[in-house]
């Protein structure tokens, strides 16, 4: 609604009462907004609302509390120690200090920061702050302290307790006992909708139990879904309303608890006021709805204050009726919802007023075109208040109703069977107690529009197209449109070009093209040709015919360990009899349908049942159902409800069985745990059956949990490496399973109690030797390689540096030695249990190393298919081991394999192959030491162009070429052969 500008003023209101800005220099206005500067509990703390008013009425805004949050500090008193024995469960209380609002909690073990995280064995409670160990243990020992976190506004502050110490008295084998709740949600919670809601649970128990969750109100079968101690379930909707069960179990019982989750709303507006403008003397009624839970109660207010019934104005909880209209009743109102949850406000402006009729805004239209033989309405609509008394002439005769001319009670004007003779001027005259009016028209008559083919009824199968044919004839001096429907829904060419084309040989066709149609597209065909005057219709039905359509209402009965009995009832067949049906299957987990065995294996189109079998049992399954036809398979029906195969004893064997290792006169077996598909049931475990090769007498145990892989079995008489035959098989609460085949496992192993013989080193270089020595054969474990130990003379043995070798072979190498030095040397056996006793001591010396120096003045002779290199003798040192030899690396170009040639003369003779283009030349000395440093060669130009004659001096002069030592490139390392 438009109005000129009208001054708002605003005022607020601190619990009810109006607040004097004047008096409270703590407040101020900004525009209409209330700024509190320092802002305390005792004086600002409270609900607030704003009042604005202007000329035209007031409103009420909605209300805000105003609340201050604070964090008070734990009592500095020392705590009291806790005694508990090992194996009980335990609480340490919190006793958080006075706070608002909530609060998080961690503990502290010991010192900052060795914070506890939760576990199947600790739990905070973040209702309590309280700390629960469900079995306690040596490890629990210690000093605990709450930390208590406050997140206000844009702020956190924590605050410590004081430490309670925890002592655990240790003793025999703990006790083993059922779980006991010691943490329980309340019996009511309530929530609103798409808030959270979190409920605590949390047991003591020897084993520590596991804590699961289900909604027992859901179905004859609820379903667990949850296994930990904290449900929380975001964003609440009505659905989650019920009852919740928390179960705590181990292998010694259970225990449960219950309690309601009661979800509630706050008010929100289904329906609301808005704006209006009424008539002077006319009735106004509006309605205005909300939701909530509790149901909201509804109130009304006008311009602020509250409205009651009275003369003329009946105010019901969701309705306001006033009759007979007066200017005074223009104002604002408003329509007022609210719970114990909140209040909400709709507002509008109601105006009531008085005019003379005025056709400015809406005149009869100038121009009426209209058909020959048809129907045409005028409209006579002028801004009156009270509404006018309608009159229609006809040039200068007043018009009344009969067959053919109706003036209705809005004053619209009808004519019907339109001839050449009702052309003319139509005006209108309005008349009310404060004026009069009046507005003209000229009527013209056109030819009618007529269809001359009409589309025809036709089958067809799905993906089949045709063409449904339209034409018409129409007023040449108008516009002719052509428009389809099915089953009465417009047709949107743009968004269905896929399969909807228009076919228009000229303006008097209008045929539709269907191509590659679908199931949806059957129906009833409208092809409407029209003008600005008038409009015609014809209409067709077209058959589409295909793969069946979706069976209904899948039910699972009679649920057995390894089948279910299906029923359903029968989609539409789509104009094509049902051959047959196949059932599918899913379990949650996989999300992934599946074909399902039946009994029988094929399921006639006509059944609308089947036996489902080769199910697994203790399985959560989903079923649907898929018809099919001769023209296809058709949309599967919807899932069936979750259902739950019964229990039954495990039909497979644990595999990978496995073992050994260990401490001595342990015997440890492994084996892969079953994985849920084969539990077949709840109370899970695996029985161990084992004895010695040369026994007959088995001895069994039983390992409870479905997660238990391995098995230490300790016996004193147990000896070192000693074969077993294990067999383990699954157990459930409905019985046990086929034992695995016999695996023989072996016993913990022992150190190897053989030394190696005959042991064997010899110096190969400077820096490695080689080792050599005899193998040895423990009784008491698997070989699983040598060590050799190394240490330089006048060293201890403690000191030496050691090697393994990676396998059995009885030699190996051992480098990185110092050159010249003598070294001790010694072969142990190792397996998995350690390292044996020492071979006896070989001593060996490394040899010197080899020259530092690279060879010098090299220089080289080209020919047309050879190079002749040369170079200086390389003298070693004392401390360097005498040079035995010469190696070259020879490469040409720079990506081929590199030649090694090896000489004991200063001078070689290399190969050059035609159309080699660069040569680089490694050159080192060698002898019993290793490979001394290299110096590096490049001879960079065209190689096969000159020929050389060695023996003549000018021409070994202009062509070779001399490197001295300044010039060689030193590498860190020489080529090995």
């Amino acid at each position: 609604m438009l109005h000129a500008y009208v001054v708002i003023v605003c005022r607020w209101k601190l619990n009810g009462t109006d607040l004097n800005l004047a008096e409270n220099s703590s407040y101020s206005l900004f525009g209409g907004n209330l700024a509190i500067s320092n802002p305390t509990q005792s004086k600002h703390a409270g609900t607030y609302q704003c009042v604005a008013s202007n000329t035209l009425g007031t409103v009420l805004s909605n209300e805000a509390s105003l609340r201050f949050g604070y964090l008070h500090e734990f009592s500095p008193e020392a705590r009291d120690q806790v005694k508990t024995t090992e194996g009980q469960g335990i609480m340490l209380a919190c006793n958080p200090p006075q706070h608002y609002p909530g609060l998080s909690y961690r503990w502290l073990l010991n010192e900052f920061p060795n914070f506890l995280a939760n576990s199947s064995r600790h739990f905070v409670s973040q209702v309590t702050g309280n700390l629960y160990i469900a079995r306690t243990e040596a490890e629990d020992v210690g000093k605990y302290s709450c930390l208590a976190t406050s997140h206000i506004a844009f702020t956190t502050k924590s605050v410590y307790s004081s430490f309670t110490p925890l002592i655990v008295t240790l003793g025999a084998e703990p006790r083993l006992y059922a779980p006991s709740i010691k943490v329980r949600f309340p019996v009511e919670t309530y929530t609103l909708v798409r808030q959270s809601v979190t409920l605590e649970c949390f047991a003591f128990g020897n084993p520590v139990p596991r804590i699961r969750w289900r909604k027992v109100d859901t179905s004859q079968n609820p379903q667990w879904f949850s296994s930990d101690p904290v449900l929380h379930i975001q964003s609440v909707s009505f659905d989650d309303d019920g009852t919740y069960e928390c179960e705590a179990e181990n292998f010694k019982g259970r225990d449960t608890h219950q309690g309601r989750v009661i979800v509630q709303a706050q008010p929100e507006w289904l329906q609301i006021i808005s704006d209006t403008e009424a008539k002077i003397g006319s009735d106004l009624l509006w309605n205005c709805a909300a939701s909530g839970k509790p149901r909201p109660t509804i109130r009304w207010l006008r311009n602020g204050k509250p409205l009651v019934s009275q003369a003329r104005t009946e105010v019901t909880n969701g309705q306001l009726k006033i009759t007979s209209l007066h200017l005074n009743n223009s104002g604002m109102y408003q329509c007022v919802a609210g719970n114990k949850h909140g209040t909400i406000y709709s507002s509008a402006e109601l105006t009531v007023q008085a005019l003379a009729p005025d056709f400015r805004l809406s005149p009869v239209k100038p121009l009426i075109p209209a058909a020959r033989g048809g129907e045409i309405s005028i409209q006579c609509n002028p801004r009156a208040a009270p509404t006018p008394v309608i009159l229609w002439s006809k040039g200068t005769e007043l018009l009344h109703n009969n067959s053919r001319v109706t003036v209705t009670a809005n004053g619209t004007l009808i004519l019907k069977n339109i001839s050449r003779s009702d052309e003319g001027n139509y005006t209108c005259f309005a008349e009310n107690i404060i004026g009069k009016s009046n507005s003209t028209g000229i009527l013209g008559v056109r030819e009618a529009t007529r269809i001359t083919l009409a589309p025809s009824g036709s089958d067809i199968n799905q993906e089949d197209s045709i063409i449904l044919q339209c034409h018409a004839s129409h007023d040449p001096t108008m516009d002719l449109t052509f428009t389809w429907e099915l089953d009465g829904v417009p047709i949107n060419f743009e968004k269905e070009q896929e399969h909807y084309q228009r076919v228009s040989a000229d303006e008097s066709v209008g045929d539709l093209h269907i191509i590659h149609a679908k199931l949806r597209h059957a129906g009833k065909y409208t092809c409407t040709a029209q003008t600005v005057v008038d409009r015609t219709s014809a209409s067709a039905s077209l058959l589409v015919r295909g793969p069946p359509g979706p069976p209904g209402g899948v039910l699972v009965r009679d649920v057995k360990e390894t089948s279910v009995q299906l029923t359903w009832s029968r989609g539409f067949d789509n104009h094509n009899p049902i051959s047959r049906y196949m059932v599918q299957s899913m379990e949650p987990e996989t999300e992934i349908w599946k074909p399902t065995k039946t009994d029988p294996p094929t399921v006639e189109g006509n059944a609308e049942s089947a036996l489902v079998v080769g199910l697994t049992p203790w399985t959560d399954y989903l079923f649907r159902v898929v018809a099919s036809n001769i023209l296809g398979v058709g949309e599967p029906s919807a899932p069936s409800s979750l259902v739950r195969t019964k229990e039954a004893a495990p039909n497979v064997a644990p595999s990978g069985v496995n073992g050994g290792g260990g401490t001595p006169n342990e015997l440890t077996i492994n084996w892969t745990p079953l994985g849920r598909q084969y539990q077949n049931g709840d109370g899970f475990g695996y029985i161990i059956a084992f004895k010695r090769k040369t026994e007959d007498t088995w001895q069994t145990f039983r390992v409870s949990g479905v997660q238990s892989h391995q098995f230490v079995y300790r016996n004193e008489t147990i000896t070192a490496y000693l074969p077993f035959d294990v067999m383990i098989k699954a157990f459930n609460r409905k019985g046990e399973g086929p034992y695995s085949l016999e695996t023989t496992v072996y016993s913990a192993e022992d150190e190897p109690n053989i030394s190696p013989s005959k042991v064997k080193a010899t110096a190969i270089s400077s820096s490695d030797i080689e080792m050599e020595w005899n193998t040895v054969s423990p009784t008491n474990g698997v070989l699983l390689g040598y060590e050799i130990r190394y240490w330089k003379a006048g060293d201890k043995e403690a000191a030496a540096d050691r090697v393994r070798s990676p396998s059995l072979d009885t030699s190996a190498k051992v480098s990185g030695l110092k050159p010249n030095t003598l070294y001790h040397v010694t072969v142990r056996a190792y397996n998995r249990a350690g390292t044996g006793p020492p071979s006896p001591i070989a001593n060996v010396t490394t040899s010197k190393a080899p020259p530092k120096r690279p060879p010098r003045n090299i220089s080289w002779t080209l020919s047309r298919s050879s190079i002749t290199i040369k170079w200086d003798p390389v003298i070693a040192m004392k401390n360097e081991s005498p040079v035995t030899g010469y190696k070259l690396l020879y490469r040409l170009d720079s990506q081929s394999t590199p030649t090694l040639y090896a000489t004991s003369k200063t001078r070689a003779e290399l190969p050059l192959p035609e159309g080699a283009s660069h040569v680089t030349i490694q050159l080192c000395a060698t002898g019993n030491g290793g490979d001394g440093e290299p110096a590096e060669v490049h001879i960079p130009k065209d190689l096969g162009t000159s020929m050389m004659v060695e023996n003549s001096a000018s021409t070994f002069l202009a062509q070779a070429q001399v490197i001295n030592s300044a010039a060689v490139l030193l590498l860190l390392k020489c080529f090995a052969v």
